[in-house]
C-alpha cells in the first residue's frame, strides 16, 4: 500500500509545482501504475468515468459551435450594458448566475458555458480574468451542491443511498445559500480595486451595438433549438435513466449535423489535454482504491472517533474536504460511501435503535449530508480538487489567461475553509442541539 500512496504524492507533486505539465504528468503516473502492477490494466480503464469525458466533450463542441456565431460576445455585451459597466457588480452577477445554473446543470456544463462569455467580457472592461473565472468555478461548485443533479458527488450519494431531490433541496440548500451570501460579501471587498473600469470603458460599452456580434444569425437559431432539446434531456436524464454525458455527446453530434459543421473543425477544438488528465487521474486512483487506502482512511476515522456519531460526522465532513482538495472528488465520495454505509449499523446497534426511519433520520442522513458538503465544498481547495476547476484552468489558458495551481489555491483554499466553516456549524445545529 506504501509503495503507491508515495508514487501518487510524487507525481501530485509535480502537477501541483507544474514542473512538468500536468496532463503529461497524470500519464506517466497512470503508466506507472499500471506498469509495475499496482492495479491491473483493465481495473484502471473501467475507473475512467466515462460519463465525465463524453459529458467534457460534447459540451466542448456544443461551446464551440455557439462561439462560432458570436452569441457569446452579444450576451457579454448585453451584460455589460445591464450593470452600466460596473466591474464589481458584473462580477457578483456572474457568480449568482453560475451557482444557479450549477444547481440545476452538471457544474462542468456550467463554467464551460460562462467560461467564454466571462474571457469576452473582461476584455471588454478591461478587466483581469483570472480572479473572476478562478471564482467561477469555486461558485460553481458551491451551487452544485445544492441539488441532487447539481455535482457528480451528490448523484453518487443519491443514487446508491435512496435519497431523493427534495431530500437534498431540504438539506443541502440552506446551507449553500448562507455559504454564497457570505463569500460574495468577501469577494465583493477583496475585488473592489482590482474591477474598478474608467469612464472611457463605460462610455465605450453605452455606445456600443449588441446584435452587431452576431456573424451567423441563421446557425444560431439551429443551435440554440438543439442546445435547448440538450438541457431538456439533463433535467429528464435522471426521470429516463440515461446519463448526462451521453446525452451531451449525442445532442452535440446532432447540433453540427444539423447547423453543416465540419467535425474535424469541431473536434479539434476539444481540449484534449483536459480529457487526457482525467483519465491519466483516474487511473491513478484506481490504483489507490485497488490497495483500500480509502476504506483503511475510514477505519482510521471511525477508530479515532471512538464511537462518538458528533465526531464522526464532523470528521467525514472535513476529512472528504481535504481529501477531494487533493484527488478529484468523484472517486473520493465513490469509495467513500460504502464505508459510511458500513458504519450506519454500527452506530444504530449502540444506541439501541432498530425503526428504520430513526436510523435514516438520526444516523445515516447526518453522515451522508456530512460526506455530501465537504466533497463538493472541498473541490475548491486546490485546481485538481473538481472538474470544474481543471476545465475552466484549460480555457483560461487557451484564452492566454494562465490560471496555474497555486494562483487557484490562493483564492479558492480560503474559501474553502470558511464554506467548510459555515457547514460545520450547520451540521452541528441541525443535529446535535
Amino acid at each position: 500500500m506504501l509503495i503507491p500512496i508515495l508514487l501518487f504524492l510524487l507525481i501530485y507533486f509535480f502537477i501541483a509545482t507544474e514542473i512538468i505539465d500536468k496532463t503529461i504528468a497524470a500519464l506517466i503516473g497512470a503508466g506507472l501504475m499500471i506498469g509495475l502492477h499496482f492495479v491491473h490494466y483493465e481495473d484502471a480503464l473501467h475507473a475512467i468515468d466515462l460519463n465525465v469525458i463524453f459529458l467534457l466533450i460534447g459540451m466542448m463542441v456544443v461551446v464551440n459551435t455557439l462561439t462560432d456565431t458570436g452569441v457569446f460576445e452579444w450576451l457579454a455585451i448585453k451584460l455589460a450594458r445591464l450593470a452600466k459597466g460596473n466591474g464589481l457588480v458584473i462580477a457578483v452577477l456572474f457568480m449568482v448566475l453560475t451557482a444557479v445554473l450549477s444547481a440545476f446543470l452538471d457544474n462542468v456544463t456550467t463554467v464551460i458555458l460562462m467560461a467564454p462569455i466571462t474571457i469576452l467580457l473582461c476584455q471588454l472592461l478591461e478587466m483581469p480574468a483570472v480572479p473572476v473565472l478562478i471564482m467561477e468555478a469555486v461558485f460553481s461548485n458551491i451551487g452544485g451542491a445544492a441539488t441532487l443533479i447539481g455535482d457528480p458527488p451528490n448523484i453518487l450519494i443519491g443514487s446508491q443511498t435512496h435519497l431523493s431531490f427534495n431530500d437534498f433541496i431540504l438539506n443541502m440548500t440552506p446551507p449553500v445559500l448562507v455559504i454564497m451570501v457570505l463569500l460574495l460579501g468577501v469577494m465583493a471587498l477583496m475585488f473592489r480595486k482590482q474591477m474598478k473600469t474608467t469612464e472611457q470603458t463605460r462610455k465605450r460599452i453605452e455606445q456600443s451595438r449588441p446584435e452587431k456580434a452576431i456573424l451567423q444569425p441563421l446557425v444560431l437559431k439551429k443551435a440554440l433549438v438543439v442546445f435547448g432539446f440538450i438541457l431538456a434531456g439533463f433535467f429528464a436524464g435522471r426521470l429516463l435513466n440515461v446519463e448526462p454525458g451521453i446525452i451531451a455527446l449525442a445532442g452535440a453530434m446532432v447540433m453540427v449535423l444539423v447547423c453543416k459543421k465540419d467535425i474535424h473543425h469541431s473536434l479539434m477544438h476539444v481540449e484534449w489535454n483536459t480529457i487526457l488528465f482525467f483519465a491519466g487521474l483516474f487511473m491513478m486512483i484506481a490504483a489507490l482504491e485497488h490497495h483500500h487506502v480509502f476504506e483503511k482512511m475510514g477505519e482510521l476515522i471511525l477508530h479515532i472517533c471512538g464511537g462518538n456519531l458528533m465526531a464522526t460526522v464532523l470528521t467525514i465532513l472535513w476529512f472528504s474536504a481535504i481529501a477531494s482538495a487533493i484527488i478529484d472528488n468523484i472517486p473520493l465520495v465513490m469509495a467513500m460511501i460504502p464505508l459510511v454505509k458500513g458504519i450506519i449499523p454500527i452506530f444504530a446497534q449502540q444506541m439501541g435503535l432498530e425503526d428504520a426511519a430513526l436510523i435514516q433520520a438520526q444516523i445515516a442522513e447526518p453522515l451522508l449530508w456530512a460526506l455530501a458538503l465537504g466533497a463538493c465544498l472541498g473541490g475548491n481547495g486546490t485546481l485538481v480538487g473538481a472538474s470544474a476547476n481543471v476545465v475552466i484552468s484549460q480555457i483560461a489558458n487557451r484564452n492566454n489567461c494562465r490560471i496555474t495551481f497555486w494562483s487557484f489555491t490562493k483564492y479558492g483554499f480560503p474559501f474553502m475553509i470558511a464554506s467548510l466553516l459555515v457547514a460545520h456549524l450547520y451540521l452541528y445545529v441541525r443535529f446535535f442541539v
